[in-house]
């Protein structure tokens, strides 16, 4: 066999293991970590698969099997990305003609230490959206912001934090019932709060940061899944519709968000549409989607965009919903199964039993 040749397979076997990392079931980062790269993973198996015709033999059983496995790497990562292209039908539906009350949401990861504060004042000015959910804010960030939008925004729940895990939510509607909680760490705040529409219905909103698996913070993905299956629980047993936004540090095709959407029946806008890429901002190849605005079935899209570059390593996600629970049945997710809560009650013991 020749060098190239040789080349040419070690670089198919690397597509092709990295196509199976993020379904092996381990919680470490060394693993978790190949959730994100799908769409490039996608492309490096394509080039794979294309270049080793240089050196294809027909006869050669080896090569025809090699050949097919990388097809079959190729036909699994196309259709994960294949729902989130306009070839695909949308999750969430265009809001009607008819629609009369609207609520837009505003979503940035701020980057804590970032100096440029005045660009995401002027991004989310530009918005002018209903809520506004700021994360990695410290006290610095929180003067900057309520300096430009006290004013603007009546209601607001505040935990600055020089963690980067501070948040602040921003709200033009009457919010009751807010409060901080500590779901997993005691260094990491969620928003829980209830919101009144201009309709005066009430709506269930929950803002999450969920700590990524990181060498760093935690090389296992326990506490950020455990975190995500509680707000997937607190979601179903909801007696109101609901919107969870943050940013998730997770991908919307991996396992736990999937699970975190059968288990929550809440949809994602993403789908059918783009995939909206809001990380890392400062790399033109290495983008994913990590900030997330997931909501119950009473809602459907009006619009859908990124923000600008606000010197953070995150694009700001913006989403303008219309309120029409008329409509839920339509695009209503099928109820979880048994094992799938079971599933996500797990996590969250698996967590319980590691902290």
């Amino acid at each position: 066999m020749s060098k190239f040749k040789l080349f040419l397979r070690a670089f198919g076997l690397l597509a092709i293991v990295l196509t199976i990392f993020p379904y092996i079931p381990l919680n470490s980062w060394v693993i978790r970590i190949f959730d994100f790269p799908h769409l490039q993973l996608t492309v490096l198996t394509v080039l794979a698969f294309l270049t080793y015709f240089f050196r294809f033999e027909l006869k050669s059983r080896i090569d025809q099997i090699f050949v097919l496995i990388l097809l079959v790497c190729i036909g699994v990562q196309l259709r994960k990305i294949y729902i989130y292209t306009p070839l695909a039908k949308y999750e969430i539906e265009e809001a009607s003609e008819n629609a009369k009350v609207f609520l837009s949401i505003y979503a940035a990861n701020v980057l804590q230490e970032n100096e440029r504060k005045n660009l995401l004042l002027e991004d989310a000015k530009n918005k002018k959206a209903d809520i506004l959910l700021f994360t990695e804010i410290d006290h610095k960030w929180l003067n900057k912001i309520q300096e430009s939008f006290q004013n603007q925004y009546e209601y607001q729940v505040e935990v600055p934090l020089d963690n980067t895990y501070g948040m602040v939510l921003f709200s033009k509607y009457e919010l009751f019932e807010p409060s901080v909680k500590y779901m997993v760490e005691d260094t990491i705040p969620s928003i829980h709060t209830k919101l009144v529409l201009p309709s005066k219905d009430t709506i269930q909103i929950f803002a999450i940061h969920p700590a990524p698996p990181t060498p760093q913070h935690n090389p296992s993905s326990v506490d950020r899944d455990a975190e995500m299956m509680k707000i997937a629980l607190f979601s179903k047993k909801s007696k109101y519709p609901v919107i969870v936004m943050g940013d998730f540090n997770d991908v919307a095709w991996s396992e736990t968000t999937e699970l975190f959407q059968k288990v929550s029946g809440l949809l994602d806008s993403r789908k059918g549409r783009g995939l909206f890429n809001t990380f890392n901002a400062k790399s033109y190849i290495m983008r994913w989607p990590l900030d997330h605005i997931f909501s119950s079935a009473d809602f459907r899209v009006k619009d859908i965009s990124l923000g600008t570059d606000i010197g953070s390593d995150h694009f700001p996600f913006y989403t303008k919903f219309s309120f029409e629970p008329q409509l839920s049945a339509e695009q209503k997710l099928p109820e979880p199964s048994e094992e799938e809560i079971n599933t996500a009650k797990s996590q969250i013991t698996t967590e319980n039993k590691t902290s």
